[in-house]
C-alpha cells in the first residue's frame, strides 16, 4: 500500500502576514489559518517504489444556492437600483465607508458584500487594476475572496459572536494596513444581533476609521440596527425578486444543470419562494431530485403538500355558491390525496385576496406564475362576486386558521370553517335584504295597539300662583316689613329669578357634581308644584326620608337664599325618570310601528330592536373614531 505525506507551503508568507496584521489574538488566528489552509492544495506524494497514480478524490457535490451563488454586480438577479448606484460611487471614486444591506432572507446580502469586498481589491488579470464594479475573478484577490480564504476580508457572524469583546477584536486590529490587499473590510452577518454594548463600543470606530478601512453590514432587521449606527453606513434595502426574473433564473439554472422541469412547476417553486432566490433555488434543486427526470407539477405540488391550484378554485367555487355537501366532498378528496388542511384553508385565503385584487385592479391577473386556465377563472370570479362577499370570506378564512392552529384535530375544524363558510355565502348583502323587504308586502298591524308613551310633563309640573316672601308665609308680601325687609325681599327675587323653571333646579345640582342627589330628584320626586324659592313634591314609596330637608339645605348653600321644600300628598306625577324613559318606549314604539321594521320582524320573527340611534348619534361616533391617536409610531429617528 502507498504512503503519502503532505506537505505545507508558504509558511514564512503566513508568518508574514500574521506579524503585519497586528494583535495577539488575531495573529494567532490567522496564523494557524495558514498552516490548516495553504493558499494552495497540499500535494500528495508517493511514498512508496511500486508505480502509482495521483490519487484524485471526487468533487463534492455543491447546492445549487452555493454553486449559482453571483459572482460580479451582473449576476445579480432584480437589484438594478443598487447596482447603478454602486457603479456610480466606484467610477467617480465615492466610496463610502460603510454600507448596510437590508432585505428578507436569501435576496443576495451577503452575497453582494462579498462583491463589494472583490470590486474594492480587485487588481485585474495584469495586476495593475483599481476598484471596479465588475472584479474580474482571476487576480489572487479575487480567488482568495471568492474562496473564503483571503486574510483581509475578515466575515463575522453577529448571531454567534454579539458581545463588545468580539467588536473590541475589531477596533484593536483596524489600525494595521492590509497585509496584501488594497484594503481591510469587515463583513459583519446578521448585525441585528450584536448586543447594546457592542453597538455602542463600535460608534467611534465605525464614523472614523482608517482609510484603508471598510465595513460592511448585512442584516434582515433594519429596525432593530440602532439609528446612530445606521446615520454612519449607506444603506442599501435589496428588494424582492419580481416573479418575471425569478422565473428566467430558474429556466437559466435548470438548462445549465440539464433538468427538464415544466413551466408550471416553475411557477409554483417561485410562488413558494416569496421572492427569495435562495428559497427557489433550494426548492428547484430538491424538485430536480425529486422528479429523478423530467420534472412536473404534480410532483412539485406533492413536495411541497400543497393542494392542486384548480381544485383549490373548484373548492372556493362550491363555497361561494353555497354547496356545503360538495365543499366537504371536495376538501375530503384533497385530505385523502394528502393537501395539509392548513395548506388548503391558506390556498384559500390567497384565492380570496388574488380575485380581489383582480376586482379592483383587472391588470393583476397578467401574472406570469398563474396559468392561463386560472386567469381565465379568477377573472370571472371577480366579476362575479362581490367585494363585501369577498372581504367577509377573507375575515372568516382568517378566523379559521386560527382556530385549525389550535384545534387539537385540524381537519375536523377545517370541515367546520368550510360549513361555516357555506351557510353564509348564500346569504343577501345588506342591500339586497333592504331591496327584498322593500319590494314585500307590509304585514298586518299587530292586535291589541300597544299604548302610546305617557306624555311628558311640561316644565315639571303647574307653576303655583302668588308672589314669595322669605320671611314669611307664602301670601303675606307687602311692605309691613318695612325698607329693610323690602331691599331683602327684592335682591331674594333677583336671586332666583334665574331658576325660573324646574329644570334650572336639576341644572344647578348638575353643575356642582352633586351625583346622588341628582339621581335621588330624578327618581323620587313626583313634582307637586314649583315657584323660584318653593318646591312641593310627592316622594315615591322608596324616596329617602330626608331628601326634602337635604334638597332645601343643599339649594339655600348654593344660592343663598332660603328655600323652602313641602311634602304633599296625591301628586301623580311622573318623576323625571320616568318622563325620560317614556320618551325613549315612545321612540321604540315609533321605530317598531315603522313598515320596515314590521317587515323584518315578520321575517326573523325572533329579532328584536336592541339600540335606536339617531343621524346626529352616528355623526358624533363616526367624528370621535375618526380623532382616535395612532399609538406607539415607530420614529427612524429615536434612540432605542
Amino acid at each position: 500500500m502507498a504512503k503519502f505525506c503532505v506537505m505545507p507551503q508558504d509558511y514564512h508568507a503566513g508568518v508574514r502576514a500574521a506579524i503585519s496584521f497586528g494583535g495577539r489574538t488575531a495573529r494567532a488566528r490567522i496564523l494557524c489559518a495558514c498552516i490548516r489552509q495553504p493558499p494552495n492544495p497540499p500535494q500528495k506524494v508517493p511514498m512508496s517504489d511500486t508505480p502509482a497514480d495521483i490519487t484524485r478524490e471526487a468533487q463534492p457535490y455543491q447546492v445549487l444556492a452555493r454553486k449559482y451563488r453571483p459572482e460580479t454586480f451582473a449576476d445579480l438577479v432584480g437589484q438594478e437600483a443598487m447596482v447603478r448606484t454602486l457603479k456610480n460611487a466606484f467610477e467617480s471614486d465615492r466610496i463610502a465607508q460603510a454600507f448596510v444591506m437590508t432585505g428578507i432572507r436569501g435576496v443576495g446580502k451577503t452575497t453582494t458584500a462579498r462583491i463589494i469586498a472583490k470590486g474594492m481589491n480587485c487588481i485585474g488579470p495584469d495586476g495593475q487594476g483599481g476598484p471596479t464594479v465588475e472584479p474580474c475573478g482571476q487576480c489572487e484577490h479575487c480567488v482568495a475572496i471568492a474562496e473564503g480564504r483571503h486574510v483581509d476580508v475578515m466575515e463575522m457572524d453577529a448571531a454567534s459572536r454579539t458581545g463588545v469583546g468580539d467588536i473590541r477584536e475589531i477596533i484593536e486590529s483596524v489600525h494595521y494596513r492590509a497585509a496584501s490587499a488594497r484594503y481591510k473590510i469587515y463583513i459583519i452577518d446578521e448585525v441585528h444581533m450584536l448586543s447594546t454594548s457592542a453597538f455602542n463600543a463600535l460608534l467611534k470606530t465605525l464614523e472614523e476609521p482608517p482609510a484603508h478601512v471598510k465595513f460592511i453590514f448585512a442584516t434582515t432587521e433594519i429596525r432593530k440596527v440602532p439609528v446612530t449606527v445606521l446615520s454612519r453606513c449607506q444603506r442599501f434595502d435589496l428588494r424582492r425578486i419580481e416573479p418575471e426574473d425569478m422565473l428566467a433564473m430558474l429556466k437559466r439554472i435548470a438548462k445549465a444543470e440539464g433538468a427538464e422541469i415544466a413551466d408550471d412547476a416553475m411557477a409554483l417553486i417561485t410562488r413558494a419562494a416569496e421572492g427569495s432566490a435562495r428559497d427557489a433555488q433550494s426548492l428547484l434543486d430538491q424538485a430536480i431530485s425529486h422528479g429523478a427526470g423530467e420534472t412536473t407539477a404534480d410532483q412539485v405540488r406533492a413536495m411541497l403538500g400543497l393542494a392542486d391550484r384548480g381544485r383549490v378554485l373548484d373548492l372556493f367555487d362550491l363555497i361561494m355558491r353555497g354547496d356545503a355537501a360538495g365543499a366537504l366532498w371536495e376538501i375530503g378528496a384533497q385530505y385523502s390525496d394528502g393537501a395539509d388542511p392548513m395548506a388548503v384553508l391558506r390556498d384559500l385565503a390567497e384565492v380570496a385576496h388574488w380575485v380581489s385584487v383582480i376586482k379592483i385592479t383587472p391588470e393583476t391577473a397578467e401574472d406570469p406564475t398563474v396559468s392561463p386556465d386560472e386567469r381565465t377563472r379568477g377573472q370571472a370570479m371577480a366579476e362575479k362576486l362581490p367585494m363585501r362577499v369577498l372581504a367577509r370570506m377573507w375575515q372568516m378564512l382568517l378566523t379559521a386558521l386560527e382556530e385549525v392552529g389550535n384545534a387539537p384535530n385540524a381537519m375536523m375544524a377545517a370541515e367546520m370553517a368550510v360549513i361555516r363558510m357555506t351557510h353564509v355565502a348564500d346569504l343577501p348583502t345588506p342591500e339586497e335584504l333592504v331591496k327584498r323587504l322593500k319590494d314585500a308586502p307590509t304585514p298586518p298591524p299587530m292586535p291589541g295597539g300597544g299604548g302610546g308613551a305617557p306624555a311628558p310633563v311640561g316644565n315639571g309640573g303647574a307653576h303655583a300662583q302668588g308672589g314669595f316672601a322669605p320671611s314669611g308665609p307664602s301670601g303675606s308680601s307687602g311692605p309691613a316689613g318695612g325698607p329693610t325687609a323690602l331691599a331683602v325681599a327684592q335682591a331674594s327675587e333677583s336671586a332666583l329669578a334665574q331658576y325660573a323653571r324646574f329644570e334650572d333646579v336639576l341644572q344647578l345640582i348638575r353643575h356642582h357634581r352633586d351625583g346622588l342627589l341628582q339621581v335621588q330628584v330624578e327618581e323620587y320626586v313626583r313634582l307637586a308644584s314649583y315657584q323660584p324659592g318653593r318646591i312641593e313634591f310627592t316622594p315615591t314609596d322608596d324616596a329617602p326620608k330626608d331628601l326634602a330637608a337635604r334638597l332645601a339645605q343643599r339649594l339655600q348653600g348654593w344660592t343663598g337664599v332660603r328655600w323652602g321644600v313641602t311634602l304633599v300628598n296625591g301628586c301623580e306625577e311622573p318623576t323625571v325618570s320616568e318622563v325620560r324613559d317614556g320618551e325613549k318606549l315612545a321612540l321604540r314604539q315609533e321605530a317598531e310601528a315603522h313598515p320596515l321594521v314590521q317587515a323584518v320582524i315578520a321575517a326573523f320573527p325572533k329579532a328584536k330592536v336592541s339600540e335606536i340611534r339617531s343621524a346626529e348619534d352616528l355623526v358624533h361616533e363616526a367624528a370621535v373614531e375618526g380623532l382616535q391617536e395612532v399609538e406607539d409610531e415607530w420614529d427612524p429617528f429615536e434612540e432605542e
